[in-house]
């Protein structure tokens, strides 16, 4: 089976039309990660003397140096330096769920033109780092999948409309399990779904390395000294960050943003790493990644919905195997904040939660 890779990629230019250097970013984000410009060289396959020269050329071209060297203690961006890598960051993590959304896409139709192979299973799910990780090992098994990156809200429609086999949905543990679980009653069969259990994860807020700011609360957010960054409208982590203010009396809309809502939990972190913004709302594990503070608020479960009789079909049973082998486990386990246990086990509404019979009757 093919396997389809679309990666960003993006140039600057100066006024007079002069192309930022090549490999540039990658020497970049090399001495970001080690910290050593020898060591950055190793890692783009450069010469030292080679790498001199693109820093010389494009420090000619923006008028301001990239690194600063220090005799003994390695190298390290300048501001302008740092900026450029997170800029290739947040580029990436934003375009992440529509470009592995539509490799999906391309895969699936070259496997029909190519075979007469059976149709892949349909998962509309939050793009997130359980579901990326179920998605490397279906790719690792040469297993095909039609996966989507969609809300919660737009999943759940697919699966009622047929569009999806599993709709991926989150929900807080404890108090706001009930509100959110309302919340989606409406695109919910009670007693014709099944719930299959992937993870449980932490979810809070996100802040700049040492937390300058001096944020712990969720009140703290709307401080007009404090820039946020918000998830889009019908994610899952906008709303319940709408319901958690609006039960301390306060509303999201008085939360200074940034006049952008990101998709992902990854460029959220991202947007904060690179200090256009002081928080975010978002999952533990991009937040250790980027090296940042993080301040639990919730636990939330991750899970899929499927329908009850599509749970035996052949186009479900790859994903099912590996759910619940303990490789598959194990790797959730390593993901910062989660939490693999009852990863593959499959109950109705009623077992899996206790607010059900209380939302649905």
């Amino acid at each position: 089976m093919f396997k389809v890779q679309i990666q960003p990629r993006w140039t600057l230019h100066a006024a007079d039309g002069q192309p930022l250097p090549g490999k540039l970013i990658e020497l970049l984000q090399g001495v970001h990660a080690t910290g050593s410009l020898a060591a950055a060289c190793r890692r783009a396959g450069l010469s030292y003397r080679y790498a001199w020269g693109l820093l010389q050329q494009s420090q000619a071209l923006f008028g301001a140096p990239l690194l600063r060297m220090a005799r003994g203690r390695g190298a390290r961006l300048s501001a302008l330096g740092e900026r450029l890598v997170w800029a290739e960051q947040r580029i990436a993590a934003r375009l992440a769920p529509t470009l592995d959304s539509l490799a999906s896409e391309v895969e699936v139709e070259l496997g029909r033109a190519l075979s007469a192979q059976a149709a892949p299973p349909r998962v509309h799910a939050a793009h997130g780092f359980a579901v990326e990780t179920l998605r490397r090992f279906l790719d690792e098994a040469d297993a095909a999948v039609d996966l989507k990156y969609r809300s919660p809200g737009e999943a759940l429609d697919a699966l009622r409309a047929g569009a999806c086999d599993l709709a991926g949905v989150h929900l807080p543990i404890g108090e706001f399990e009930r509100d959110i679980l309302a919340h989606y009653a409406g695109r919910i069969d009670p007693h014709g779904d099944r719930v299959l259990h992937l993870a449980t994860r932490r979810i809070g807020l996100i802040l700049a390395p040492g937390n300058p700011k001096r944020i712990g609360a969720l009140a703290d957010l709307l401080r007009s000294d404090v820039r946020f960054i918000h998830r889009q409208p019908g994610s899952g982590a906008r709303l319940l960050l709408e319901r958690m203010l609006a039960r301390q009396g306060l509303s999201i809309h008085e939360v200074r943003g940034c006049g952008i809502d990101e998709l992902t939990h990854a460029a959220v972190a991202a947007y904060v790493a690179s200090g256009m913004a002081d928080a975010g709302f978002g999952l533990e594990t991009p937040a250790r990644r980027y090296g940042l503070e993080f301040v639990p608020i919730a636990s939330e479960h991750y899970f899929f919905l499927a329908r009850e009789s599509t749970l035996d079909s052949p186009a479900l049973g790859e994903v099912l195997a590996i759910l619940r082998s303990e490789r598959f486990r194990a790797e959730l386990g390593k993901l910062p904040g989660y939490d693999a246990g009852g990863c593959g086990e499959v109950q109705d509404l009623f077992e899996a939660f206790g607010s059900a019979r209380a939302v649905f009757g």
